[in-house]
């Protein structure tokens, strides 16, 4: 077991009694971290982002419901926004944290329906950065749906890096037209 499921917490992060950063969105404690369950082919059937902008490298874990779900992104050092987001200190953008995260999202929702349509991220609240991520490192991205409907879904995220908690934040997304691709 890696670093990373060895730190578990055992509260939901946001908990009002729970106001330590550390403390994981669920019981990470028998997850393989180093599993490949979906590879970015499979994550690619049902989500449809392609080339620079398909940040979700694999899918590491999920429960038999799909409500509950872990995904990685290794930041790799020849990434677009590598020179200009810091010259001399490249460290990966928030937003594309929030990104990868939204990503495993609509993954998350899609992997219990047939068709796929296309899922568009609609809403970031109370998002919050804790530590930075830099080229060589792996976000592993915690996702738990809080409120999930035929064609809506509203998640909470939680991103690790290096067994500490990075950002945690809810995202809502919804299903539009079948997509065409």
């Amino acid at each position: 077991m890696s670093s990373v499921g060895a730190q578990h917490g055992s509260g939901a992060a946001g908990d009002a009694q729970d106001a330590a950063p550390h403390r994981f969105l669920f019981d990470t404690g028998s997850v393989d971290f180093s599993a490949r369950l979906v590879d970015k082919a499979g994550i690619e059937t049902r989500i449809p982002h392609r080339g620079e902008m398909s940040l979700l490298d694999a899918i590491v874990w999920h429960n038999a419901d799909f409500s509950r779900t872990i995904g990685v992104k290794r930041v790799r050092d020849d990434e677009f926004w590598v020179p200009g987001h810091f010259p001399g200190k490249p460290t990966f953008p928030g937003v594309m944290m929030i990104e990868t995260a939204a990503q495993l999202a609509c993954w998350t929702f899609l992997a219990r329906k047939s068709d796929t349509p296309l899922v568009l991220f609609l809403r970031i609240e109370n998002a919050a950065f804790r530590k930075s991520l830099s080229p060589g490192e792996d976000l592993f991205v915690l996702c738990q749906e809080f409120k999930h409907q035929r064609r809506r879904f509203i998640s909470d995220v939680q991103g690790l890096v290096n067994g500490e908690v990075a950002f945690d934040a809810r995202l809502s997304g919804m299903m539009t037209e079948p997509r065409g691709f």
